[in-house]
């Protein structure tokens, strides 16, 4: 809206020449940034005691009563409202919304959510939190958004990519090593959507242990998606240009501020839950983040958290208790391991926090180590 507002009325010789401001995507970043902040501090607030009103509350499993505090059960949940309502208000504001980059990411956003709050309202409702969507109907439609992402992306028509680099598979750390999936892209567009998506979710266990990695990671993506969407600092750094791909890093600002107002709330000890509305958005957000920008290596590196709390969950399930008949980690996913073992939740949720920014470091050391 304010960027259009911008196109509308700049003129460089009039009263409104301090508008050429919105012409920076620098500039709109560090706004949608704190407008989605003062925006989930304003109507956070609001949005917990509606849930409050509701008694829109989390039902803890049985078994987890040994190792959390029983004072959780009953917290109020779906508060990924507060980061959703953070996100699409500073978007509309600050972003180009005839980017298709844009418009795919707000088109994620509500899909996501809405997985999510189907999941959350199945739960609220029968006063279970195992009785939800299934793991399967929760895999389906991530896949159908992931088929037609990839019928978006990989189709001449209708791609926002130059055709010389659709079908390209890029690798961190190495600037030759480019893989042309073909049609096979598409396969790999699904796996995408589906592994990042649910490793997000898997992490939405402690009291902001997910939202501060989510935002980090948002931040290394923002910070690509700026290098990326400039011809003269993506040639330097020997990186593909993607055209009008610096409108996402915008987007990821939003993200950003969006999910740091929503740790005010969440923090040790948490007024608040995000929910499934709130982890399945945020993986999504990520998911199709990466897949925008071409690096989806690269969230081995950027999201390592998220990668830990899935694969245990894997080895946990699939291994140990489906293959051999045992644990393997005490607890799965790996963060109630270690509460399992007697750290204390507020550690272990800052200490996966420092991993997260370390992990952070590293994936911009890509950017020059290739």
């Amino acid at each position: 809206m304010a960027y259009y507002l911008y196109k509308w009325l700049y003129d460089p010789e009039t009263v409104f020449s301090f508008l050429r401001l919105l012409n920076y995507l620098s500039f709109r970043s560090i706004i949608a940034f704190v407008t989605a902040f003062f925006v989930s501090i304003i109507f956070g607030r609001r949005i917990i005691n509606y849930l409050l009103k509701k008694d829109i509350r989390e039902y803890s499993r049985e078994y987890y009563d040994e190792i959390l505090s029983p004072s959780k059960n009953g917290t109020p949940t779906m508060g990924g409202f507060i980061i959703i309502i953070s996100i699409i208000i500073p978007v509309i504001l600050w972003c180009d919304l005839a980017n298709m980059f844009i418009q795919l990411l707000i088109l994620t956003i509500f899909w996501f959510s809405g997985i999510g709050f189907i999941d959350d309202y199945l739960k609220i409702k029968k006063r279970e939190s195992d009785k939800g969507l299934s793991r399967l109907n929760k895999l389906i439609l991530q896949a159908i958004f992931g088929i037609f992402l990839g019928f978006v992306l990989l189709n001449k028509n209708m791609t926002p990519y130059p055709e010389s680099i659709i079908f390209n598979l890029y690798v961190p750390f190495f600037k030759e090593a480019v893989l042309n999936l073909s049609w096979f892209y598409l396969i790999f567009i699904v796996f995408v959507v589906m592994a990042i998506s649910n490793a997000v979710n898997f992490a939405d266990g402690l009291d902001g242990l997910a939202v501060v990695p989510a935002s980090v990671v948002a931040v290394v993506y923002g910070v690509f998606a700026y290098i990326l969407g400039r011809v003269d600092f993506s040639s330097y750094l020997l990186f593909e240009h993607i055209p009008n791909s610096g409108e996402i890093a915008v987007f990821c600002a939003s993200v950003m501020g969006a999910g740091l107002g929503f740790l005010w709330y969440n923090a040790y000890p948490a007024q608040v839950f995000m929910g499934d509305i709130g982890s399945q958005a945020l993986g999504g957000i990520l998911a199709v983040t990466a897949i925008l920008i071409k690096q989806e290596f690269l969230f081995l590196i950027a999201g390592g958290i998220f990668l830990a709390e899935a694969f245990s969950v894997l080895i946990q399930d699939r291994i140990g208790i489906a293959t051999i008949g045992r644990r393997i980690f005490y607890r799965a996913p790996l963060h109630h391991a270690f509460q399992y073992r007697g750290v204390a939740e507020p550690a272990v949720v800052v200490r996966f926090w420092i991993i997260a920014i370390l992990l952070a470091l590293v994936s911009f050391a890509t950017l020059k180590i290739r």
